[in-house]
């Protein structure tokens, strides 16, 4: 298939996946009460009994609810999208890729709503209880609808790439980029990351709260190391000594050349100093 027909797989790919998710987005409109019931739910148990969303500008009522079906078209439509993904990358890929395909589509999967039930149940619950800490007789809370939908926005697309990381070491692992010693040997690095990322994702101070939100990344990470064992290419001990000489005479081999190429480069250098010279002293 030359690089014409590629682009025009690609085009109809493409005009297919934006179909699936204008039909996607027409069902979840159907239904997109529900949906901002079930997304503004946890808003709601923290605010006073009888308090209301506010909105301050026209338009966006209608741009809440566009983002809802937007948000629930993709859901919907995410398996087509999915098969049409698969469809344009499967020629170039070899068996044994298409079969490592699968588990990663699958944990990817689970990643995505593991990270969107913890953000959820867990984590935008919390965030609204602690701003909800800070009302009194000056200051009552009334938050804009467009400021709660985008912190939980930000949040769940936040915790769903910290629930990919098992997805991504599964990817690297399975091409020999990092393996089980390599993250061990940095799991303290983890932690610390895992403690930084949840005081940024935290907007309350305490310590136990940071630990508890810290708590499913180093978890995860210790879910990876497991994963990067398992899936690691075997090689025998023959082998894989084998495959350390070969890479010792590659890196051997390029010394040499180097230092033979610099060999010849340097008379060749210093003959056209030689000749610059004796031409100088020839014009004076």
């Amino acid at each position: 298939m030359g690089f014409l027909e590629h682009l025009d797989e690609l085009r109809s790919r493409i005009i297919r996946c934006a179909i699936a998710l204008a039909a996607g987005m027409a069902v979840a409109f159907a239904f997109v009460e529900n949906i901002a019931d079930f997304v503004l739910r946890p808003t709601f148990a923290a605010l006073p009994a009888g308090t209301n969303l506010i909105m301050t500008r026209p338009g966006v009522g209608l741009s809440f609810y566009l983002d809802l079906a937007l948000l629930g078209g993709v859901i919907v439509a995410a398996p087509v999208i999915t098969y049409q993904v698969w469809r344009f990358v499967a020629p170039g890929l070899y068996a044994r890729e298409r079969r490592m395909m699968l588990p990663i589509l699958l944990l990817a999967t689970c990643g995505t709503l593991a990270g969107a039930a913890f953000t959820h149940y867990v984590l935008f619950p919390s965030a609204m209880a602690f701003f909800r800490s800070f009302d009194s007789p000056r200051m009552q809370f009334m938050p804009r609808v467009e400021d709660t939908f985008d912190l939980y926005k930000n949040m769940l697309i936040g915790m769903v790439a910290v629930f990919q990381i098992p997805t991504l070491v599964l990817f690297l692992a399975r091409l020999g980029v990092v393996t089980a010693g390599f993250l061990w040997r940095h799991v303290r690095y983890a932690v610390l990351l895992s403690f930084i990322a949840a005081a940024v994702l935290t907007p309350s101070p305490d310590p136990w709260n940071q630990a508890i939100f810290a708590a499913p990344m180093m978890l995860l990470y210790l879910v990876s190391i497991g994963i990067a064992y398992l899936v690691a290419p075997r090689q025998a001990p023959a082998a894989a000594e084998a495959h350390v000489r070969n890479l010792k005479l590659v890196f051997a081999a390029t010394v040499l050349e180097q230092a033979s190429r610099q060999r010849r480069l340097v008379p060749k250098a210093e003959g056209q100093r030689a000749w610059w010279k004796a031409g100088d002293n020839h014009r004076w």
